[in-house]
Parts: C-alpha cells; sequence; structure tokens
C-alpha cells in the first residue's frame, strides 16, 4: 500500500482549523487509496487518523514509546520504537509524500528531514520554510496524489 506521511502538533484540538483540516484530509487519503503515517499520537496525528478510519483507511503510528500505550485509538499499526521524537525521521521516510498542518519544534524537524530525503512536502498553517508548498484546502493535495 502507498502511504503519505502527515505531520504536525500534539496539542491541536477538536475544535481547531488545523485539527479539522487533518481530519478531512484522513478522509481524503483514505477515499484514494492510500494509507496514512504518523506518529500515532493526539492532535493532528489523531484527527488525520480518524478521518482516514471513518473512510475505511489504514493507519500507521511510528510511537516513541516502546509499549505503544500512547497511541491514538484510530491507530491500526503500532511500530513502537521507544526513541522518542528520534522517531521523526522514520515518520517522514516512511511516506511517499510529506502534509505538515500546523506544528511546533517537532513538526519543524520533520519538515527538516523530508526536505532532506527529498520528498515533496505540503504545509496548511505550518512553518514557512524554503521548500514547503504551501496549500490552503485539502482538496489542493489532490494534484500530488498520484
Amino acid at each position: 500500500m502507498r502511504l503519505i506521511s502527515v505531520i504536525g502538533s500534539s496539542t491541536a484540538t477538536p475544535d481547531s482549523d488545523e485539527y479539522q483540516f487533518a481530519y478531512r484530509l484522513g478522509q481524503l487519503i483514505a477515499e484514494k487509496g492510500f494509507g496514512v503515517v504518523c506518529g500515532g499520537r493526539t492532535g493532528i496525528m489523531e484527527a488525520v487518523c480518524k478521518g482516514a478510519k471513518e473512510k475505511g483507511g489504514l493507519t500507521i503510528g511510528i510511537m516513541p514509546s516502546l509499549d505503544g500505550n500512547d497511541a491514538n485509538r484510530y491507530v491500526d499499526i503500532k511500530i513502537n520504537t521507544g526513541i522518542g521524537f528520534a522517531r521523526n525521521p522514520i515518520v517522514v521516510a516512511s511516506g511517499e509524500l510529506v502534509i505538515a498542518v500546523g506544528g511546533n519544534y517537532g513538526t519543524l524537524s520533520e519538515i527538516a528531514y523530508s526536505l532532506v530525503y527529498g520528498k515533496t512536502v505540503l504545509g496548511y498553517k505550518t512553518h514557512k520554510v524554503d521548500g514547503v508548498i504551501e496549500i490552503e484546502k485539502v482538496e489542493d493535495v489532490l494534484e500530488y496524489l498520484k
């Protein structure tokens, strides 16, 4: 299965624009037959997994912990690493496209790794970094899902 990496803040709440965007993004990714890979926790990661699951999609969480107890309830496959934020390069390396939604320093590090790896990076309300293609709506992702 082809995978899309989605990265973003673990503190985004269900009433935030970024959470709602990620939720709709998950739905779109699943509808187009792709799986979602993310950090598996809360916020943007939960939102994208929830949206994907509601459309029958596969969700994979690259977990920071050894036991995976920090996974959100929408993660199908937990890959427990025990390496905390050091998992970030694995999250972005696992997808053929990286989509950043909001985010803080962890997201910034994932953007950097994505660009080092030569990945296409789309960004919605995220860090302004050379190489990140800014998008304004979920449908903007469609031209990159090929």
